[in-house]
């Protein structure tokens, strides 16, 4: 018999010694009782403890380092991929880096000075509410667009300019805007923001990288065209357009608008300590949602936000 079937054996006898009780003297059943009590109470916890100790030797280790499987049990283990949005941002980021961009990663809560301030918005213009701008009960700033982290970029990269060189710097991140969401309108959505300063910065040398950036990514020659536009922390500002390439089903007869940007105006240029009358820069910032939305035809925004796995397992 094993020391558990003992234990137990020990407790069923224990019934027997309640039943002498009743024969005791009453002064005597107190105590006697009480005695019964503790032994019962010292082989129930000892049978627990064996009972634990027998269960926790009857499991077996888990390999959590195993792709597949528990021991020699398999099971099926579905692996998860990128979302389709960091997949685009990868390649956006990997070909400005082949043309000599640096990446700093935008912020996920800002202020009002780096938000509108650095970036030449006056005091009460409205164009502060046109970002439609999320703020917290502290004050603080989720981003509207990644054009907030360009005052830091300008001052921390200064060096550059010190030593007869320039900033090439790209910003990549997520901001945020109070809209109301549709098929085309998100309040969470990325952005790729493009900053470049030298002493010699001219508007074609901004057209020519961004030639350059959309006709590496759809893989195609393509005409540009501009039409203006309006920033206060460029000027002049335009908008960017490019013809449809033929992934989209472009047939050389339709345009699509892809981005804002400009020469960087000098008040922000001024705010980060360098001298609008010996450099110059050029920026820029465009979607992530809307490059995929256009490569994968995709005719609502809200796939992207919406957690949906019949959508993610598309990609």
């Amino acid at each position: 018999m094993s020391t558990l079937e003992q234990l137990k054996a020990e407790l069923k006898a224990l019934g027997a010694e309640y039943a002498k009780i009743k024969t005791l003297p009453e002064s005597e059943r107190k105590d006697f009782g009480q005695k019964i009590n503790d032994k019962k109470q010292e082989i129930i916890n000892k049978i627990k403890a064996l009972e634990s100790e027998q269960t926790s030797a009857n499991i077996k280790p888990i390999d959590i380092t195993a792709p597949f499987g528990i021991n020699s049990n398999p099971i099926a283990i579905e692996t998860g991929s990128k979302h389709p949005l960091m997949v685009e941002l990868d390649r956006v980021i990997d070909i400005y880096s082949r043309m000599g961009f640096g990446v700093v990663e935008s912020r996920q809560l800002d202020d009002e000075f780096h938000m509108f301030d650095a970036l030449n918005f006056p005091k009460g213009h409205p164009a502060r509410d046109g970002y439609d701008t999320f703020r917290t009960e502290e004050g603080f700033i989720p981003p509207a667009h990644t054009s907030t982290m360009q005052h830091r970029v300008l001052k921390n990269y200064k060096k550059n300019l010190d030593n007869n060189g320039q900033i090439a710097v790209v910003i990549p991140g997520r901001v945020f805007r109070n809209e109301d969401v549709d098929a085309t309108h998100e309040h969470t959505f990325y952005q790729c923001e493009g900053i470049f300063v030298s002493k010699n910065a001219t508007f074609a040398e901004m057209l020519g990288v961004l030639k350059n950036f959309f006709e590496t990514y759809y893989g195609q020659n393509l005409k540009i065209k501009t039409q203006p536009g309006f920033f206060p922390f460029t000027e002049p500002s335009i908008e960017l357009l490019i013809e449809k390439p033929k992934s989209l089903g472009g047939k050389g007869d339709g345009w699509l608008e892809m981005l804002g940007c400009g020469m960087i105006h000098p008040n922000v240029l001024k705010n980060a300590g360098i001298d609008p009358e010996q450099y110059k820069g050029f920026a820029w910032g465009g979607g992530i949602d809307r490059l995929v939305m256009l490569k994968y035809q995709l005719n609502d925004i809200r796939y992207f936000e919406s957690a949906k796995l019949d959508f993610l397992k598309e990609f």
